[in-house]
């Protein structure tokens, strides 16, 4: 549907439009990026990779703490460390990655529904997107999953716009489709092509039009595919011949089929993620489902594509035998532009269309206003302080307040500009309170920092009973292993290991040795290791529960 004349998007020219998204969110996703310690154990683990493939050179095996770390592909550590021969080894340059594939990700929302459902509803569909709180804490954050979003979002936005742009006929013979996912399959394993291939094939089944499959010209495609994905894997397994058993078998099967990485969650996980993640814009998903529904045969083909895409996603990790938050990130971009094309359809109509979703976000945003001070006062260790929760629940009253006067005026579209501008407001002032205090809870940086400020090269440096993926990275140096390995199972079982990791008798003959010993342990293990050994320990600095200790 085209807006008319005269509305605020008519207000700059179009040309203008990713220049202002760009300006937009690139500072909400780009603002004090550094200015908090890495997150412990994805952050520090994904700066650490980089910075040591910048050390070794290597930059076809990945290692963490220098042992192999074959679980995922290297386009990720590729480009951090690419952020980190361009700014420096710090925290800015470990969000990079992530914060510059959310950006992108919004500009291909605004892309995507601009060709399907007109200027508006590409506006609406990035500024969707980009105010959706968990898009926006995801993008500040150094996870794979904010990559493969984007990768998949290219992917499978040119096949649409290639499919729809002319009724099919010639355009599917872009290779960007394949390109995008090749580099998908390099962002995080074989999802990279399983989704977008299964989003093409259900769709083509559903529309009869397996014409597409010709016209995408898929014998092309799978060389360009494979030019591009394969060389990795294969220099990977010449190099590691364990690899190919562990990536795939391991890594992508057991992982999918089996509770074997102790993720596991139930069946509904993913329900109560997508609606606090996206919102507020979760209170227009029953609208989107029956605006499709109502269509049923007459559901225009970037409509069902986009369902298709949105559904698929969420079924395919709902099914998996390993859940985290982040996986299902790649069903925000077409649930945006599903959200997006309905408001825009509605922005001019009558208020009643989105009476009911004013009402639910009027009263979810004035019990969250409510909530948030008595949960800094009652919660026995609260996430947010009290000074956090004051800023956001007065946050929320004034948009309680903005959409109330807006369904006193049957306002559509003053409601939908107040639910963006206050959204953004709150993306860009709430991780400060949220985000960032959970970073400095789970990091190491001021112990690591501690121990650096004492210990000399020669020195060992011990981790016991729990491995801080972070401390690496900020001591710029090896750390030995008591007792779990966690993570580093598997690189721990190939070379000879024993000096790095070690169990407890050979810990304490180290500490009661004359060689200085720099340990990070919790204070139960602390306590237990002073009852064991001789030599008395002195502390170093403490963080919460956790302790960095030295024999000397």
């Amino acid at each position: 549907m085209r807006p008319r004349r005269g509305t605020v998007f008519d207000a700059a020219p179009a040309w203008a439009d990713p220049l202002l998204l760009a300006a937009i969110f690139g500072f909400s996703l780009f603002r004090g990026l550094g200015a908090s310690p890495l997150l412990n154990p994805d952050e520090g683990r994904y700066a650490e990779i980089p910075r040591e493939m910048l050390e070794s050179g290597d930059f076809i095996t990945p290692r963490l703490n220098y042992v192999l770390y074959l679980e995922k592909p290297p386009l990720h550590y590729w480009l951090t460390a690419l952020a980190f021969r361009l700014f420096g080894e710090t925290e800015c340059a470990v969000r990079a990655t992530g914060a510059s594939a959310g950006l992108a990700g919004v500009l291909l929302a605004w892309g995507i529904g601009r060709r399907v459902y007109g200027r508006r509803g590409g506006m609406l569909s990035a500024l969707v997107l980009g105010t959706s709180i968990g898009y926006l804490v995801q993008g500040r954050l150094a996870i794979l999953d904010m990559l493969l979003a984007c990768l998949i979002t290219a992917s499978l936005g040119s096949f649409l716009i290639a499919a729809a742009g002319n009724g099919g006929r010639g355009d599917c013979r872009c290779y960007s489709f394949f390109f995008f996912a090749a580099l998908a399959v390099l962002a995080k394993g074989l999802v990279g092509i399983v989704l977008p291939a299964a989003v093409v094939l259900l769709y083509a089944a559903l529309r009869g039009r397996w014409n597409l499959l010709a016209e995408m010209r898929i014998p092309e495609g799978a060389a360009l595919f494979i030019l591009v994905a394969a060389p990795w894997f294969v220099a990977a397994g010449i190099r590691n011949p364990d690899f190919p058993r562990f990536f795939f078998v391991h890594e992508h099967f057991q992982r999918y089929l089996t509770t074997i990485h102790h993720r596991y969650e139930p069946f509904w996980f993913f329900v109560p993620v997508l609606a606090g993640l996206i919102f507020p814009w979760s209170c227009f998903i029953p609208a989107v489902a029956v605006r499709l529904w109502r269509r049923g045969k007459r559901l225009s083909d970037a409509d069902l594509f986009l369902a298709i895409w949105a559904v698929l996603v969420f079924v395919f990790f709902s099914f998996s035998g390993s859940k985290l938050v982040p996986y299902i990130l790649p069903m925000f971009p077409p649930a945006a532009l599903l959200i997006g094309g309905t408001l825009s359809s509605v922005a001019d109509g009558d208020f009643r269309a989105v009476r009911g979703e004013a009402f639910l976000l009027h009263a979810v945003l004035l019990g969250g206003a409510a909530a948030l001070p008595l949960y800094s006062l009652l919660a026995p260790r609260p996430a947010i302080g009290p000074s956090g929760c004051a800023a956001i629940s007065a946050l929320l009253l004034a948009e309680a307040l903005i959409i109330g006067a807006c369904r006193r005026r049957a306002d559509t579209a003053g409601l939908l500009l107040g639910l963006c501008l206050m959204t953004y407001i709150e993306g860009v002032v709430g991780p400060q309170f949220v985000l960032a205090g959970i970073q400095r809870r789970r990091s190491t940086k001021e112990l690591a920092a501690a121990i650096a400020g004492a210990a000399r090269p020669g020195d060992a440096v011990v981790a016991f009973s729990a491995y801080p993926h972070d401390l690496p990275f900020y001591l710029k140096r090896r750390v030995t292993l008591v007792g779990d390995t966690g993570d580093l199972e598997f690189g721990s079982a190939h070379g000879d290991q024993s000096r790095w990791f070690i169990d407890e008798r050979t810990f304490y003959g180290w500490w009661d040795s004359p060689g200085r010993l720099f340990v990070l342990a919790y204070e139960d293990d602390a306590a237990a290791i002073g009852k064991t050994v001789r030599t008395p320990m002195k502390i170093l600095g403490r963080k919460g529960k956790m302790l960095a200790i030295t024999n000397r």
